[in-house]
Protein backbone atom coordinates (compact mmCIF):
# COMPACT_ATOMS: atom_id res chain seq x y z
CA UNK A 1 0.00 0.00 0.00
CA UNK A 2 2.64 2.30 1.28
CA UNK A 3 4.89 2.05 -2.51
CA UNK A 4 1.18 2.47 -4.46
CA UNK A 5 0.34 5.65 -2.79
CA UNK A 6 4.33 7.04 -2.90
CA UNK A 7 3.77 5.80 -6.63
CA UNK A 8 0.69 7.95 -7.11
CA UNK A 9 2.04 10.83 -5.06
CA UNK A 10 5.25 10.91 -7.52
CA UNK A 11 3.00 11.29 -10.78
CA UNK A 12 1.16 13.79 -9.00
CA UNK A 13 3.98 15.43 -8.64
CA UNK A 14 4.72 14.96 -11.96
CA UNK A 15 1.76 15.96 -13.40
CA UNK A 16 2.32 19.56 -11.65
CA UNK A 17 5.56 20.71 -13.26
CA UNK A 18 3.46 20.75 -16.50
CA UNK A 19 1.24 23.33 -15.11
CA UNK A 20 1.29 26.83 -16.28
CA UNK A 21 3.66 28.96 -14.34
CA UNK A 22 2.59 30.51 -10.61
CA UNK A 23 2.55 34.44 -10.34
CA UNK A 24 4.97 36.75 -9.64
CA UNK A 25 5.91 36.71 -6.15
CA UNK A 26 5.12 39.23 -3.46
CA UNK A 27 7.66 41.14 -0.76
CA UNK A 28 6.89 39.93 2.65
CA UNK A 29 4.05 41.85 4.74
CA UNK A 30 5.90 43.88 7.38
CA UNK A 31 5.03 42.89 10.88
CA UNK A 32 1.46 43.53 11.63
CA UNK A 33 0.44 45.89 14.31
CA UNK A 34 -1.00 44.25 17.83
CA UNK A 35 -4.28 43.17 16.99
CA UNK A 36 -7.34 43.97 19.20
CA UNK A 37 -10.25 42.06 19.82
CA UNK A 38 -12.81 44.31 20.24
CA UNK A 39 -15.34 42.64 18.61
CA UNK A 40 -14.28 38.83 18.68
CA UNK A 41 -15.40 36.75 21.48
CA UNK A 42 -12.45 35.69 23.39
CA UNK A 43 -12.49 32.12 24.72
CA UNK A 44 -10.52 30.26 26.91
CA UNK A 45 -9.55 26.32 25.83
CA UNK A 46 -7.66 24.13 29.07
CA UNK A 47 -5.05 23.07 27.77
CA UNK A 48 -5.80 19.56 28.95
CA UNK A 49 -8.48 19.53 25.77
CA UNK A 50 -6.32 20.96 23.38
CA UNK A 51 -4.04 17.88 24.22
CA UNK A 52 -6.31 15.22 24.61
CA UNK A 53 -7.41 16.23 20.69
CA UNK A 54 -3.51 16.32 19.81
CA UNK A 55 -3.75 20.66 18.80
CA UNK A 56 -0.61 22.67 19.57
CA UNK A 57 -0.61 24.24 22.58
CA UNK A 58 2.24 25.78 22.31
CA UNK A 59 6.31 25.39 21.42
CA UNK A 60 6.17 22.95 24.37
CA UNK A 61 4.12 20.71 22.01
CA UNK A 62 5.57 17.32 21.50
CA UNK A 63 4.78 17.34 17.97
CA UNK A 64 4.91 21.21 17.16
CA UNK A 65 7.95 20.74 15.14
CA UNK A 66 6.72 19.13 12.69
CA UNK A 67 3.73 21.63 11.79
CA UNK A 68 6.67 24.39 11.34
CA UNK A 69 8.24 22.67 9.33
CA UNK A 70 4.71 22.61 7.15
CA UNK A 71 4.29 25.82 7.72
CA UNK A 72 7.39 26.77 6.93
CA UNK A 73 6.81 25.14 3.04
CA UNK A 74 3.31 26.18 3.40
CA UNK A 75 4.38 29.72 3.71
CA UNK A 76 6.92 30.02 1.06
CA UNK A 77 4.66 28.69 -1.65
CA UNK A 78 2.18 31.25 -0.89
CA UNK A 79 4.13 34.21 -0.09
CA UNK A 80 5.85 33.60 -3.51
CA UNK A 81 2.78 33.75 -5.76
CA UNK A 82 1.00 36.22 -2.97
CA UNK A 83 -1.39 33.78 -2.32
CA UNK A 84 -3.48 34.22 1.00
CA UNK A 85 -6.68 31.41 0.51
CA UNK A 86 -5.34 28.25 1.48
CA UNK A 87 -8.18 25.37 1.82
CA UNK A 88 -7.16 22.11 2.82
CA UNK A 89 -8.91 18.87 1.64
CA UNK A 90 -8.24 15.11 1.54
CA UNK A 91 -10.06 12.48 -1.21
CA UNK A 92 -11.98 10.89 1.66
CA UNK A 93 -13.22 11.22 4.83
CA UNK A 94 -11.13 10.27 7.75
CA UNK A 95 -7.81 11.22 6.93
CA UNK A 96 -7.21 14.28 9.55
CA UNK A 97 -8.11 17.28 7.03
CA UNK A 98 -9.74 19.33 10.21
CA UNK A 99 -6.79 18.35 12.37
CA UNK A 100 -4.09 19.50 9.85
CA UNK A 101 -6.35 22.44 9.09
CA UNK A 102 -6.16 23.63 12.92
CA UNK A 103 -2.63 23.04 13.76
CA UNK A 104 -1.18 24.33 10.41
CA UNK A 105 -3.52 27.32 11.52
CA UNK A 106 -1.90 27.37 14.91
CA UNK A 107 1.43 26.94 13.50
CA UNK A 108 1.50 29.71 11.37
CA UNK A 109 -0.35 32.19 13.85
CA UNK A 110 2.47 31.95 16.05
CA UNK A 111 4.71 33.68 12.90
CA UNK A 112 5.28 37.20 13.87
CA UNK A 113 4.00 38.47 10.44
CA UNK A 114 0.79 36.67 10.28
CA UNK A 115 -2.38 36.51 11.48
CA UNK A 116 -4.66 33.63 10.73
CA UNK A 117 -8.61 33.04 10.03
CA UNK A 118 -9.13 29.52 10.30
CA UNK A 119 -12.66 28.96 8.69
CA UNK A 120 -14.99 25.95 9.27
CA UNK A 121 -16.45 25.16 5.36
CA UNK A 122 -17.47 21.86 6.03
CA UNK A 123 -20.78 23.16 6.18
CA UNK A 124 -22.55 19.95 6.35
CA UNK A 125 -20.53 18.20 9.42
CA UNK A 126 -18.57 20.92 10.90
CA UNK A 127 -16.30 19.70 13.08
CA UNK A 128 -13.80 22.70 14.48
CA UNK A 129 -15.22 23.73 17.68
CA UNK A 130 -15.19 19.84 18.47
CA UNK A 131 -11.81 19.87 18.45
CA UNK A 132 -11.69 23.17 20.60
CA UNK A 133 -13.65 21.52 23.18
CA UNK A 134 -16.99 23.91 22.38
CA UNK A 135 -20.57 23.22 22.00
CA UNK A 136 -22.22 23.80 18.68
CA UNK A 137 -22.88 27.79 18.24
CA UNK A 138 -23.71 30.16 15.59
CA UNK A 139 -21.01 30.19 12.37
CA UNK A 140 -20.71 30.24 8.91
CA UNK A 141 -23.98 28.90 8.36
CA UNK A 142 -25.12 31.35 10.22
CA UNK A 143 -23.58 34.31 8.27
CA UNK A 144 -25.16 32.64 5.06
CA UNK A 145 -28.50 31.75 5.60
CA UNK A 146 -29.94 34.31 8.43
CA UNK A 147 -27.92 37.37 8.11
CA UNK A 148 -25.81 37.18 11.48
CA UNK A 149 -22.72 39.94 11.34
CA UNK A 150 -19.58 37.91 10.75
CA UNK A 151 -18.00 39.80 13.80
CA UNK A 152 -20.52 38.72 16.04
CA UNK A 153 -19.25 35.38 14.86
CA UNK A 154 -16.01 35.16 15.50
CA UNK A 155 -13.76 33.76 17.82
CA UNK A 156 -9.98 33.89 19.53
CA UNK A 157 -8.77 31.16 21.29
CA UNK A 158 -6.10 32.98 22.38
CA UNK A 159 -3.34 31.05 20.44
CA UNK A 160 -0.85 33.61 18.65
CA UNK A 161 -2.65 35.49 16.47
CA UNK A 162 -5.21 32.66 15.55
CA UNK A 163 -9.24 33.63 14.63
CA UNK A 164 -11.84 31.12 14.06
CA UNK A 165 -14.93 31.59 12.17
CA UNK A 166 -16.67 28.21 13.25
CA UNK A 167 -19.43 26.35 10.99
CA UNK A 168 -22.24 26.80 13.05
CA UNK A 169 -25.67 24.45 12.25
CA UNK A 170 -24.79 22.05 9.53
CA UNK A 171 -26.49 21.66 6.47
CA UNK A 172 -27.33 19.91 3.45
CA UNK A 173 -27.17 22.94 1.35
CA UNK A 174 -23.18 22.92 1.80
CA UNK A 175 -22.65 23.74 -1.94
CA UNK A 176 -25.28 26.01 -2.96
CA UNK A 177 -23.97 28.30 0.61
CA UNK A 178 -20.37 27.98 -0.29
CA UNK A 179 -21.16 29.79 -3.89
CA UNK A 180 -24.05 32.18 -3.10
CA UNK A 181 -22.99 35.77 -3.56
CA UNK A 182 -23.15 36.31 0.30
CA UNK A 183 -20.28 33.62 0.59
CA UNK A 184 -18.87 35.19 -2.89
CA UNK A 185 -18.68 38.95 -0.97
CA UNK A 186 -17.43 37.36 2.15
CA UNK A 187 -14.35 35.65 0.54
CA UNK A 188 -13.49 38.82 -1.51
CA UNK A 189 -13.36 40.77 2.10
CA UNK A 190 -11.57 37.94 3.74
CA UNK A 191 -9.13 38.01 0.60
CA UNK A 192 -8.40 41.73 0.56
CA UNK A 193 -9.29 43.87 4.38
CA UNK A 194 -5.56 42.20 6.17
CA UNK A 195 -2.67 41.99 3.66
CA UNK A 196 -0.59 39.83 6.80
CA UNK A 197 -3.82 37.69 7.21
CA UNK A 198 -4.27 34.07 5.95
CA UNK A 199 -7.28 32.41 5.34
CA UNK A 200 -7.39 28.86 5.91
CA UNK A 201 -10.55 26.77 4.55
CA UNK A 202 -11.44 22.97 6.36
CA UNK A 203 -13.32 22.01 3.26
CA UNK A 204 -14.89 18.65 2.87
CA UNK A 205 -13.35 15.83 0.87
CA UNK A 206 -13.63 15.94 -2.55
CA UNK A 207 -15.17 12.97 -3.47
CA UNK A 208 -17.76 13.09 -0.88
CA UNK A 209 -19.29 15.85 -1.94
CA UNK A 210 -19.34 18.56 -4.43
CA UNK A 211 -18.41 21.67 -2.51
CA UNK A 212 -14.74 21.87 -2.75
CA UNK A 213 -15.17 21.94 -6.73
CA UNK A 214 -17.35 24.91 -6.79
CA UNK A 215 -15.94 26.87 -4.23
CA UNK A 216 -12.44 26.42 -5.31
CA UNK A 217 -12.51 29.58 -7.93
CA UNK A 218 -12.67 31.58 -4.56
CA UNK A 219 -8.65 30.02 -3.33
CA UNK A 220 -5.47 30.75 -4.24
CA UNK A 221 -4.22 27.26 -3.63
CA UNK A 222 -5.41 23.51 -2.19
CA UNK A 223 -3.53 21.27 0.43
CA UNK A 224 -4.88 17.45 0.16
CA UNK A 225 -4.47 15.34 3.19
CA UNK A 226 -3.71 11.40 2.59
CA UNK A 227 -3.55 8.81 5.09
CA UNK A 228 -1.25 6.04 4.85
CA UNK A 229 -2.54 2.61 4.66
CA UNK A 230 -6.15 4.14 4.25
CA UNK A 231 -6.59 6.06 0.88
CA UNK A 232 -6.20 4.14 -1.68
CA UNK A 233 -4.69 4.91 -5.04
CA UNK A 234 -7.81 4.88 -7.32
CA UNK A 235 -9.11 7.38 -4.86
CA UNK A 236 -5.75 10.17 -4.86
CA UNK A 237 -5.90 9.83 -8.73
CA UNK A 238 -9.62 10.42 -8.75
CA UNK A 239 -9.17 13.81 -6.58
CA UNK A 240 -6.06 15.12 -8.46
CA UNK A 241 -8.10 14.38 -11.84
CA UNK A 242 -11.08 16.05 -10.07
CA UNK A 243 -9.37 19.02 -8.88
CA UNK A 244 -7.28 19.83 -12.58
CA UNK A 245 -8.35 23.25 -13.77
CA UNK A 246 -9.64 24.25 -9.87
CA UNK A 247 -6.97 26.11 -7.27
CA UNK A 248 -3.32 24.59 -7.87
CA UNK A 249 -2.59 21.68 -5.21
CA UNK A 250 0.67 22.79 -3.00
CA UNK A 251 1.29 19.42 -2.27
CA UNK A 252 -0.41 16.33 -0.35
CA UNK A 253 0.46 15.74 3.60
CA UNK A 254 0.84 12.14 4.21
CA UNK A 255 -0.59 11.89 7.24
CA UNK A 256 -0.32 8.36 9.68
CA UNK A 257 2.58 6.96 7.95
CA UNK A 258 2.87 3.23 8.86
CA UNK A 259 0.54 3.11 11.76
CA UNK A 260 -3.02 2.67 11.88
CA UNK A 261 -3.86 5.78 14.39
CA UNK A 262 -2.25 8.82 15.03
CA UNK A 263 -0.45 10.12 18.11
CA UNK A 264 2.42 12.27 19.03
CA UNK A 265 5.28 10.01 18.03
CA UNK A 266 3.61 9.14 15.12
CA UNK A 267 2.29 12.56 13.51
CA UNK A 268 6.46 13.02 13.29
CA UNK A 269 6.50 11.66 10.56
CA UNK A 270 4.14 13.41 9.08
CA UNK A 271 5.47 15.00 5.23
CA UNK A 272 4.60 17.65 2.42
CA UNK A 273 5.09 16.27 -0.91
CA UNK A 274 6.58 19.68 -2.44
CA UNK A 275 4.55 20.51 -5.55
CA UNK A 276 7.10 20.43 -8.30
CA UNK A 277 7.36 23.88 -9.57
CA UNK A 278 9.44 22.77 -12.71
CA UNK A 279 12.41 24.92 -11.52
Amino acid sequence: MMDKLQSAMNRFKAQQATQSPHRSSAPHAAPPPAIVYSRTRSIAIQEEVLRGHRLLTGHDSPFADVYKILRTQVLHRLRENGWNMLGVTSPRDGAGKTLTAINLAIATATEPTQTVLLVDADLRAPQIHEEFGLEQGPGLTEFLLDGRPIEDLLLYPGLGRLVVLPGGRGTEQSAELLTSPRMTALGKELKHRYASRIVIFDLPPVLDRADVLAFSPQLDALLLVVEDGRTLEPDLQQAVQALKGSAPILGTVLNKVGYDQLSISKIKRLTLADRNQGR
